[in-house]
């Protein structure tokens, strides 16, 4: 009996997921499982998957499939948080971090998982609740983004309560281990091993004298309070805005250990990803 009785799927906004859902649709076939998927997204595509709506989708499926990128990726994980359904993120199109395998390798992939052949990262999350638009969960950053033209973002940085730096920045972003190569890197915040249960609190842009990140554990919180001096702050969660911030508005991020699970077969290690996406290139003095 294999473990994978339902596959849930979730798509790519607009990427053609069409070959990819017909392999996977038909793999099922053979092995009486069944496939579901949200109405608005397997509804665009001719093929057999149950519509259900997102909670049914979580608590129904042996295994989430995403279809995509990195974005669908965080979609599907953020859509079975706290479950240990595990994610398997398929490339379409340009390689990712997160996606293990491209299309063509999933039927063995999909017989891999079925007979318990492959290994699970478990992938920390951080939480915060906002004033006016309630909890919010990222497993790449939150980030507290000004908007154009309206002032720097001024924040006032504390851990476990001790005031630690005032910032005035573009953002000021926490980010997961997971998110270390996403918005923070191009903030110049550094590569974590995603196996680092931690965050980080990284500038971008820092119109004051200190612009390092601050690493900290999984147990330790951090707040932000938008200063007086500071311009209206848009909320991205993992790259959407999900809510504003106005001077005296505070906020708390704390972890959520292993709130996901992603599927690893052991085709391309983390290192080898990061070198290929972030064009990893040494000094031009040992070539």
């Amino acid at each position: 009996m294999g473990m994978v009785n339902t596959v849930g799927l979730v798509l790519h906004p607009r990427r053609d997921s069409k070959e990819a859902i017909d392999t996977i649709i038909e793999w099922a076939r053979g092995r009486g499982v069944t496939v579901v998927g949200l109405p608005e997204e397997v509804g665009r595509i001719d093929c057999s998957a149950l519509p259900v709506g997102p909670a049914e989708l979580a608590a129904r499926s042996d295994l989430m499939v995403s279809l995509g990128g990195d974005g669908t990726m965080l979609r599907a994980m953020r859509l079975i948080a706290g479950l240990p359904t595990p994610v398997l993120g398929v490339n379409l199109g340009k390689l990712g971090f997160l996606a293990e395998i491209d299309v063509e390798e999933l039927p063995p992939a999909l017989t891999a998982i079925d007979g318990h052949e492959h290994f699970v990262e478990a992938r920390m999350a951080i939480r915060t609740l906002l004033p006016d638009d309630g909890e919010v969960l990222a497993f790449n950053d939150i980030a507290l983004v000004r908007h154009p033209g309206d002032g720097m973002a001024a924040v006032a940085v504390s851990v476990a309560g001790h005031p630690f730096v005032r910032l005035a920045a573009d953002a000021v972003i926490v980010a997961t281990s997971t998110g270390s190569t996403a918005y923070s890197f191009s903030a110049g915040g550094p590569i974590v091993s995603p196996n680092v249960e931690g965050f980080l609190v990284v500038p971008a842009a820092a119109h004051s004298t200190f612009n390092r990140a601050l690493v900290l554990s999984a147990d330790e919180e951090v707040t932000l309070e938008v200063l007086p001096t500071s311009g209206h702050i848009a909320v991205e969660v993992d790259g959407t805005i999900a809510g504003h911030l106005s001077p005296g508005h505070r906020i708390t991020v704390t972890a959520v250990r292993a709130a996901a699970r992603v599927v690893r077969l052991g085709t391309t290690s983390f290192y080898e990803r990061a070198r290929r996406k972030l064009r990893v290139n040494g000094s031009a003095e040992v070539d």
